[in-house]
This record gives structure tokens, C-alpha cells and sequence, in this order.
């Protein structure tokens, strides 16, 4: 096999946040599958703040290897299978992203069966909202829900998924307006904080007045902080993601330090963890098909923002830590 693609390698580890000079796009041979292994044409794939852990190196505790200068980048992926064991034709979800063909082992595909709609919607990050929402910080009837990063891949979908499983009250916080409007005017948030209009605590009184109940985290930092002074006696808190520390430019990506008052949590009883799928390996499933349903019913949005051809992919992660796509970022090839 001659022909050649396309695929996107780190050039250097940045100092500081990535810029778009900082990955190459660069043009071999398609790989020839191995054995075991699945040939794979690309048609999406996922671009994931946890990238910036894995450029930064920082990767204690990640279940995923680090990056170096030279290697390619990888990450949840949709393709066609072109050769290999499994059948030709068939769309499979895999990790070779970043790239337009793969030679992932058949074992490490997953076969799309249709449970879904819409094939791209296998890259959506709602599993760990419903699974924190559902094992961790259990949504009850009339509950007040904060969710910050709302307008995040993770957060777009928290706020729907919070309403639907009974919250009388959906928060969200963002840094841009136009996405405070589109999470109330397009996702059914009830109120939103904005980032950098005024001290979160004060917003959050406002949005909230009857405080907090659940707390959905994708950022930490002063949002967290505030969220605890809100929180109302026996309120949940369900951490699945660390934005602050992840995506700032004085850190590397692996470290998230924030000011939490332990006096409140003590005296208001009120339950904080970090959710991980691992720990709850039914949720997935259980996901799948519930957003299967709600999808079809027209119960929940799937809102991404797509960058149309791999040309574009070396840029793709600073937009999205810059803060310029809403819900999901995704390559499409």
C-alpha cells in the first residue's frame, strides 16, 4: 500500500498552554494492519482537555500514557473498518484519533451497534455526568443544581440530564455571555454565573437564593470555593473534572489546588468526591441507552462544535482551551 494520510504530532511540550505551532500535521504511509489489528478510516474524533495532562506530562493518576515531542496524538475516535478481522463497512469507536486512517487491535474497537441515533454522538462526555449525578450526588425531586463549565462537552449535557432526572433548578457558570444565553435559551439553565462579571459567591446567591443541593464539577478553583459558602445542609458534591488547574498557564495539567472552607462542609454535612467510570462500570451502558432514548424523544441535545477537515486539528485544542467551542469539540474528516 502507497498511498499516504494525514496525522497530527506533537512538535514540542509547550511552555505554557499549546498553541497551534506547537503540532504539525504530517503526511506518511497508511499503516498496514498487523495481526489482530483492524484497519480503520476515520470519519470523527474527539478533541479532550485531558490532552493538555498528557502534553504537559503531569500524568500521575492518569490511566493514560504521557506525550512526547514526535508522537501522535490520540483520542476517542468513529471509523470505518477497511480491512482486518472484523467486518468491512462496519463503524467502530476506538482511541487512534488524530489521524485519518488507524490500526487499532479489534479487541480495543468497539463495534457501533445503533444504539445511538447519530454515530458521532458515541463522542459525547455525558457518561461521567450521569454516573455522578446518578451514584455519587443522586438528583432528587426539587433539587437545586450547580454546574460549573456548563457550556463545557461535560456540562452542556449535566444541565439536561440534571433537569431529567428530576431538578426543579439547573445553575450553570461559563466565561462568555453568548454562552449564558445559549445554555438558558437552547439547553433549559435556569440562571448562569459568569466568569469574571463580579465575585462568583455574589452571583451564585443570586442565581441560587435558596441555595444548593448539588454541586456537578468540571473546573474547581473559585468556583468550587463559592459553590461550598452556597451549598445547603446535606448538599452533594460530585467532582468530574478540574478545569482550573488543568487548563491554566502556570501549571502542567496535572494539578488542581483549590480553597475549600472544611468549617461549612463539617457543620452542613455536606459530602464531597471525585467520580470515576471504573468505580462504577454499570453506568456506561446504562447511559447509553438512556441517551439512546432521550435523543430520539428530543428529551436532550447533544451540542458540539465541529472543525471541518484534519487541516484544522492542530488548532482544534487551543480553541477549545481558549474557550470558542460550546458542548463537544470534534474533528470531522
Amino acid at each position: 500500500m502507497n498511498a499516504t494520510h494525514r496525522l497530527v504530532r506533537l512538535v514540542r511540550r509547550p511552555a505554557g498552554l499549546p498553541t497551534a505551532d506547537d503540532f504539525t500535521l504530517a503526511r506518511v504511509p497508511i499503516p498496514r494492519p498487523e495481526a489482530g489489528q483492524v484497519l480503520v478510516r476515520n470519519t470523527h474524533f474527539l478533541v479532550f482537555p485531558g490532552l493538555r495532562t498528557l502534553i504537559g506530562g503531569e500524568t500521575r493518576d492518569v490511566p493514560l500514557p504521557p506525550l512526547y515531542p514526535g508522537d501522535t496524538l490520540f483520542g476517542p475516535a468513529i471509523g470505518e473498518v477497511v480491512d482486518g478481522p472484523l467486518d468491512k463497512g462496519r463503524l467502530v469507536l476506538h482511541l487512534q484519533g488524530w489521524r485519518d486512517y488507524a490500526t487499532p487491535a479489534a479487541a480495543e474497537c468497539r463495534l457501533l451497534e445503533g444504539t445511538l441515533p447519530d454515530p458521532v454522538a458515541h463522542l459525547a462526555q455525558g457518561s461521567a455526568a450521569y454516573g455522578a449525578l446518578t451514584r455519587l450526588a443522586k438528583v432528587h425531586e426539587g433539587d437545586t443544581v450547580f454546574v460549573t463549565g456548563a457550556a463545557g462537552a461535560v456540562g452542556t449535557l449535566a444541565g439536561q440530564i440534571a433537569r431529567l432526572l428530576g431538578a426543579a433548578r439547573v445553575v450553570g457558570s461559563t466565561g462568555s455571555p453568548d454562552k449564558a444565553r445559549r445554555l438558558k435559551r437552547e439547553l433549559g439553565y435556569d440562571a448562569t454565573v459568569l466568569r469574571g462579571a463580579g465575585p462568583i459567591d455574589k452571583q451564585l446567591a443570586e442565581a441560587a437564593p435558596d441555595g444548593i443541593d448539588i454541586v456537578l464539577d468540571t473546573v474547581g478553583g473559585e468556583q468550587l470555593t463559592a459553590a461550598v459558602h452556597a451549598a445547603n445542609r446535606g448538599a452533594r458534591f460530585a467532582l468530574v473534572g478540574a478545569l482550573d488547574g488543568q487548563l491554566s498557564p502556570d501549571r502542567a495539567g496535572g494539578s488542581a489546588p483549590a480553597v475549600l472552607d472544611t468549617y461549612r462542609l463539617l457543620t452542613r454535612g455536606i459530602t464531597i468526591a471525585g467520580y470515576s467510570g471504573t468505580d462504577h462500570p454499570d453506568a456506561e451502558a446504562e447511559w447509553e441507552a438512556r441517551f439512546g432514548d432521550w435523543l430520539r424523544t428530543g428529551d436532550i441535545q447533544f451540542p458540539y462544535t465541529p472543525f471541518r477537515g484534519i487541516e484544522r486539528a492542530p488548532e482544534a485544542l487551543p480553541e477549545l482551551i481558549a474557550g470558542r467551542s460550546f458542548g463537544a469539540a470534534i474533528i470531522e474528516l
